[in-house]
């Protein structure tokens, strides 16, 4: 699939953004020109050779900040994906073979996560376990982890009602390798849709969350936390919010693109697939017709 996604143009486009992110992220840090916490007398400076991108109202340097706050930013949107893919995509599966009670019992579990209103929750937890962005992450992937479980139940419901599952699962084949043999492989091409989808969707949890100073310690920088400082001086720095939005708003696409990507090509497997059984079981009746006339 890998090869697959690179040969469309959006894939390779999506795949490039989504890479210079996380070099931000991994070396952005290490990049900084400037300490990023350390202040200076000069405040609201406008853009130079010292200060690429001026400076903060407490005379930081914004081009450093932006550099450092791309880990934060991308470990947890990051984060939210990965603990919605494990809280999701396994109890979705596992739904369709353990039986009526945990069917019943997780669906119920999914219909009140999506009820509950993330970002009131998150502020909730981190009230009560502290203001760090690995919780309110955890808890924001859990709440958001109702799309995986649709989108892997779904997927495994179309796979169980096939022909060589339930001659696997007749001939005594266990579960785990009805799962691991037959089922993932036909439920990872929607999941990697919904986790590109996912991680998008966490770029902007994060920054909101961030935005409003909830799952980071000031003076910590974050790309949200930037935005919001940013938009208290707009009467001095007009151009200050453009590049934190520019960085939320090219990632945010970047995964929708991806996930777009990753659709087609799973479509386009999918009708080949589809073609060749097609073709093969055409051939069969034609040799087995051919065999009668004979």
């Amino acid at each position: 699939m890998p090869r697959r996604v690179l040969s469309l143009v959006s894939g390779r486009i999506s795949v490039a953004i989504l890479l210079a992110i996380a070099l931000l992220a991994v070396f952005g840090p290490l990049l900084a020109p400037q300490d990023p916490l350390a202040t200076s007398p000069d405040t609201l400076a406008g853009p130079s050779g010292g200060h690429w991108l001026g400076t903060d109202y407490l005379g930081r340097d914004v081009f450093s900040r932006l550099l450092d706050g791309s880990r934060i930013s991308v470990v947890g949107s990051l984060e939210v994906a990965l603990m919605a893919l494990v809280v999701g995509a396994i109890p979705g599966i596992l739904s369709v073979y353990l039986g009526r009670a945990f069917e019943w019992f997780t669906l119920r579990l999914a219909d009140t996560l999506v009820a509950l209103p993330f970002l009131l929750f998150a502020v909730a937890v981190t009230a009560l376990l502290g203001n760090g962005i690995t919780q309110a992450m955890f808890v924001t992937g859990a709440l958001v982890s109702p799309l995986f479980y649709r989108v892997a139940r779904s997927a495994t419901l179309a796979v169980a009602r096939s022909q060589y599952v339930e001659a696997a699962l007749i001939s005594g084949a266990s579960l785990g390798w009805v799962v691991r043999r037959h089922v993932w492989v036909k439920v990872l091409p929607p999941i990697a849709v919904a986790l590109a989808q996912t991680i998008g969707v966490g770029f902007v949890i994060v920054s909101s969350l961030t935005f409003l100073g909830i799952g980071v310690q000031p003076p910590a920088p974050t790309w949200g936390g930037l935005l919001a400082s940013d938009l208290g001086y707009l009467s001095y720095q007009p151009w200050a919010p453009f590049a934190p939005a520019l960085l939320i708003m090219a990632t945010v696409w970047a995964c929708n693109l991806l996930a777009d990507a990753i659709r087609d090509v799973s479509g386009e497997a999918g009708r080949a697939l589809a073609n060749t059984r097609r073709a093969a079981a055409n051939q069969k009746a034609n040799q087995t017709a051919a065999g009668g006339r004979a």
